[in-house]
């Protein structure tokens, strides 16, 4: 399967982020034009979208509140529904919608909500298809700026990859639009941890993949969270919800969701090199590792492996490039190695990655929506 469309689209990734990071730097003066305009600090900023979509901004939202005050994640599937709840009509809204086809229903029903029900509205596109609704809804627009990322990243794939972590890794570049030529370091080491992940582990994902599981669990903390929310969805959609998966942060866990783990588990760890709250998920992983025997457990790490005497991983994924002190890009690579195992795993239980759905519940873009006045 080393020619469909799921396999080339993650391979991709490195020379995606390196594309887009010098489509920005061109762009630059425009985009920085836009978001000084627009972005003032009484804005609220709504970071949208659906299903992965929606997963970059939980991935985003402790991050960029560093950079944007007032940062909300907020699925389009909830504005459509709570659109007066969610939605402050009287404050300036930015609202930030990320879109792999930009056809799907409920995006382009958020902004039409956006725009009826606030005073003070302006749009972000950050969309992979320059013929989405989104994206030609957005012309002749002054305030909406449409970032269209390479053609490359609207995967022809059921499963998004390389449009979830270009349009991660865009993001980021907007929150650092007035500085982004000093991040040239920072991008590069990104590719080049993905780019070790797939160089040095491919082979053993492969191999823990084909074995026989039925639950997979993601733990992240922070920005990591959301991304262990993006690989709990690679696995299970990969797979037909053969492999039902679940996803926490680290001290969540405990709360109720550990109970999920048994024999026919595989546990991810996304760790961080944070000490203060690496020393919380060093705690997790001894306690589950003592309780629990699953089929597999995998931490990853971008740069030294955590001390963790006594336990037994199967795997130790350690991207060697980061994260440096203030390394704001290095958790995009870690999605890598849920989107391989939903590869993987998708061709061990006899599917095509490409299009897995034989039930048809799911589909590239979303069907039988209708959206009501």
């Amino acid at each position: 399967m080393n020619n469909s469309f799921t396999y080339n689209e993650i391979h991709q990734q490195p020379a995606m982020w390196r594309k887009e990071y010098a489509a920005v730097l061109a762009a630059k003066e425009e985009i920085r034009a836009f978001m000084h305009k627009y972005l003032t600090p009484d804005t609220d900023v709504v970071l949208t979208g659906a299903g992965t979509s929606a997963f970059i901004g939980d991935a985003l939202q402790p991050i960029m509140r560093g950079l944007w005050r007032n940062v909300r994640s907020v699925p389009t599937t909830d504005i459509v529904t709570h659109a007066q709840y969610l939605l402050d009509k009287e404050r300036p809204l930015l609202l930030v919608s990320f879109a792999r086809s930009g056809n799907s229903p409920e995006s382009v029903a958020a902004v039409n909500l956006a725009n009826k029900l606030c005073k003070n509205v302006a749009h972000v596109y950050i969309t992979c298809n320059k013929n989405g609704k989104l994206a030609l809804q957005a012309a002749g627009k002054e305030n909406v700026l449409a970032m269209l990322l390479p053609e490359e990243t609207d995967d022809k794939s059921l499963a998004m990859t390389s449009s979830f972590s270009t349009m991660l890794l865009t993001c980021m570049m907007l929150g650092h639009i007035d500085t982004i030529e000093k991040d040239a370091e920072m991008i590069e080491s990104a590719a080049k941890n993905a780019e070790a992940v797939i160089a040095e582990y491919e082979e053993k994902l492969k191999e823990i993949a084909s074995r026989p599981f039925e639950r997979g669990v993601f733990l992240g903390s922070g920005a990591l969270k959301g991304i262990a929310e993006e690989c709990h969805l690679k696995l299970q959609e990969l797979t037909d919800g053969a492999v039902v998966c679940k996803f926490d942060s680290f001290l969540g866990f405990r709360h109720g969701p550990k109970a999920v783990v048994n024999s026919k588990s595989i546990v991810v760890y996304l760790m961080t090199e944070q000490e203060d709250v690496q020393r919380y998920e060093r705690d997790l992983v001894k306690q589950v590792d003592a309780n629990n025997k699953p089929v597999a457990q995998i931490i990853v790490i971008a740069g030294k492996a955590p001390e963790l005497p006594g336990v037994k991983a199967d795997l130790v994924v350690r991207m060697p490039f980061g994260p440096g002190e203030n390394d704001f890009y290095g958790v995009v690579p870690y999605v890598l190695v849920g989107q391989l195992l939903g590869f993987y795993a998708s061709l061990a239980h006899g599917l095509n990655p490409d299009a897995p759905s034989v039930s048809g519940n799911i589909h590239r873009v979303v069907e039988g929506v209708t959206i009501y006045e």
